[in-house]
């Protein structure tokens, strides 16, 4: 395919872009975890929760900010008893090329992806919303291992077929989460998949970026 450039068709394609960063289809079955392998970030969790992640296997829906509409993606691993993460890891779904031609060409045709981290993922400046989730061992690798396969299989990114937020919510819809519908921002689907799942006291945070998840804000979800 012949790359097509342009002002209007640039300024027409970013605005396509701002309203299909989407999740995934609500058909699609749900792999639950049986009643025993339930994670404890469930309704009703107590503030207490916050602390009891020290030293313990979690995985964390994140978003954050970028030049366009964000990114959404996941870290897994474990904390210290200090609560930092140790060696944390990353899976999302991006263009695999930073060329913003090819970019652009994924809102009109499926483009090759990475699965990884990309720059500023890790960065709480640029955060803009997230989950965490507590892990049992089991849990945690049973997530790790769906994570890896869906990783090996997505080998492409199109903006509003398969995107960022379709490949986070195929790993909450895995550990058996409801998921917000399609065309959302990053920051919004996070947040919402958050409300959806997590109960008024879920570990997670959704405001502007560079605050540390010590901040008692860290901890409010928007209303």
């Amino acid at each position: 395919m012949t790359l097509v450039s342009g002002r209007s068709l640039f300024v027409a394609l970013l605005a396509l872009a701002a309203a299909s960063c989407q999740s995934q289809s609500q058909d699609k079955p749900q792999l639950n975890f049986t009643s025993d392998e339930r994670t404890v970030a469930a309704a009703g969790t107590p503030t207490s929760a916050v602390n009891s992640i020290k030293g313990q296997y979690f995985i964390e829906f994140r978003s954050r900010y970028a030049y366009t509409y964000g990114h959404s993606f996941v870290i897994f691993g474990r904390m210290s008893e200090s609560g930092k993460m140790i060696n944390p890891q990353v899976a999302g779904l991006a263009p695999k090329s930073d060329d913003p031609n090819i970019y652009m060409l994924g809102h009109l045709a499926p483009v090759p992806a990475s699965t990884g981290w990309t720059d500023g993922d890790l960065e709480i400046a640029y955060r803009s919303a997230s989950w965490t989730v507590p892990l049992t061992e089991p849990e945690y690798r049973r997530v790790v291992a769906y994570i890896r396969k869906l990783q090996a299989s997505s080998p492409l990114w199109h903006a509003s077929l398969y995107n960022c937020n379709a490949f986070v919510a195929d790993i909450a819809s895995f550990m058996g989460y409801k998921t917000p519908g399609i065309w959302l921002m990053p920051r919004d689907f996070i947040t919402k998949l958050r409300q959806m799942n997590g109960g008024p006291n879920a570990i997670g945070y959704t405001g502007p970026p560079g605050v540390e998840s010590g901040n008692p804000r860290a901890q409010t979800a928007v209303r």
